[in-house]
């Protein structure tokens, strides 16, 4: 009894921690539900039900990256990158919400796009996978991958997103309006509108 006693009192001095640390461990942890519920009521008009928007204007969304999509939010509603109507849903979202919204997007499956142009689209693969080097333009498949993956938490999903909105994305780091990446405004600064639309064109069609 004299061993048992003092074992029960580590214990029960344990306890309060321990629970404190499943409680964290479950704030921080992403909820689907949740993120579902907020999406579908917030952005799903403009970015569809599963993340796959049917609108070329308005990006995919479905299995990108959840701390790139948390990121973009962030910047949306701090003022960072420009929208006037990303900004206005933006500012409505607590910092769970664009968590919970990231991963429920993140476990959507992605729908393939298809490249439009096929004079372009071969120009539009040289680019991608080998960049302009006579203009010191970087290949995108350094930062994206080969396939468009890109890398988790440094550079976005690109393979199957709309064109009309890469390039529209291009245009707008290379004419500064798009202020919320100095890699990607620093290689569209040497890209001329048919490159841009090239290879615009080709990521769109990349699986």
């Amino acid at each position: 009894m004299k061993l048992l006693a003092p074992l029960m009192l580590a214990a029960v001095l344990a306890a309060p921690a321990f629970v404190a640390a499943q409680d964290a461990k479950a704030a921080a942890k992403p909820y689907l539900a949740k993120g579902e519920a907020k999406y579908t009521a917030m952005c799903a008009a403009c970015h569809g039900a599963d993340g796959n928007s049917g609108i070329p204007a308005n990006p995919k969304l479905a299995g990108q990256h959840p701390q790139y999509l948390v990121k973009q939010l962030q910047e949306f509603k701090s003022g960072k990158r420009a929208n006037a109507v990303m900004t206005g849903f933006a500012s409505m979202l607590s910092d769970e919400d664009m968590k919970n919204i990231g991963a429920w997007l993140a476990s959507q499956k992605a729908k393939p796009g298809f490249a439009k142009d096929k004079e372009l689209v071969l120009l539009g693969e040289k680019i991608y996978r080998g960049g302009i080097p006579d203009r010191q333009i970087a290949a995108c498949a350094g930062c994206h991958s080969p396939n468009g993956a890109g890398i988790p938490a440094q550079y976005p999903r690109m393979s199957g997103q709309h064109a009309d909105y890469t390039e529209a994305q291009l245009v707008a780091f290379r004419d500064g309006v798009r202020k919320n990446s100095v890699q990607m405004t620093q290689v569209a600064a040497k890209m001329n509108d048919r490159e841009i639309k090239a290879v615009s064109d080709y990521i769109a069609g990349l699986r």
